[in-house]
């Protein structure tokens, strides 16, 4: 299937980027499966800051490999100012090195049936376990404890300074 892309379309997919390593890296694993789905030969990850490789990278990267359009997917929720205004004002600068190589940014996630899906998937996930004290999901348990807070009162440190003990 080509979902609509042309042979010689490179495909970027964005994020915000972060100071975290760990985010970062998380894009190239999310990149490479969905380059894997789309079966499309120029697909790249991009950072709109704060990482490389930034967009301007990844056109670059895509226009190596032979790419006569840009179509950007950002991996962005809902359509604020990064979707409005930063990421087409990156891609337009970064195409613009190369003779105005035309360009799309597709939509973001928004309100898809399939984000609700994998919201309410989630959700599942984090009752079930704390409900039957099962293991951590993929997504906490890389790090180095589980996010996971449990249905008891836990007293926080800043409750204590503030005077809001309940306990």
């Amino acid at each position: 299937m080509n979902w609509g892309l042309r042979l010689h379309d490179g495909v970027i997919l964005v994020d915000h980027g972060s100071r975290v390593a760990e985010s970062n890296q998380a894009l190239l694993v999310i990149a490479q499966r969905f380059q894997a789905t789309l079966q499309h030969p120029i697909v790249e990850p991009a950072h709109m800051e704060l990482a490389e490789p930034s967009i301007r990278t990844a056109v670059s990267r895509c226009v190596a490999q032979n790419a006569k359009r840009i179509v950007v997917v950002p991996f962005f929720l809902l359509p604020g100012r990064h979707w409005r205004q930063d990421i087409p004002q990156l891609t337009r600068a970064a195409c613009a090195e190369f003779d105005e190589l035309p360009f799309i940014v597709t939509a973001p996630l928004g309100d898809a049936q399939g984000v609700v899906d994998v919201l309410i998937g989630r959700m599942a996930t984090c009752l079930s376990s704390a409900d039957n004290g099962g293991e951590a999901c993929e997504v906490c348990r890389p790090g180095p404890t589980c996010w996971q807070r449990s249905m008891a009162r836990q007293v926080l440190p800043e409750d204590k300074v503030r005077g809001t003990d309940q306990t």
